[in-house]
């Protein structure tokens, strides 16, 4: 996959979280992501808040701030690593419209 992606997210967000389960199955590809993933994004965003909450049985999911309040939220539950990275990045490309809430 790509990493041009990555800079969008200080561009385009406020803050991304993410919500993951320590042990639940549907966690695996969202914990291999923050694994490979977050030191890189890290370094292209140094900035930028990256929040990840790790809680017993959660679903995995994560949430993009944008400006005026706009958030967004997507599932991660039973996704691989690879499709992780492909929703994370659709909320780092996407910009909420003005009436959206």
């Amino acid at each position: 996959m790509s990493s041009s992606w990555r800079p969008l997210l200080q561009k385009n967000l406020k803050e991304l979280r993410i919500h993951l389960s320590q042990t639940r199955p549907g966690s695996q590809g969202t914990r291999e992501f923050i694994l490979k993933e977050y030191a890189a994004l890290k370094a292209a965003n140094p900035t930028f808040p990256i929040l990840v909450r790790e809680a017993h049985d959660v679903d995995a999911r994560a949430f993009a701030r944008y400006a005026f309040g706009q958030e967004r939220k997507v599932s991660l539950e039973n996704l691989s690593e690879a499709e992780v990275a492909s929703r994370i990045q659709s909320l780092a490309e996407s910009r909420p419209s003005s009436t959206e809430r």
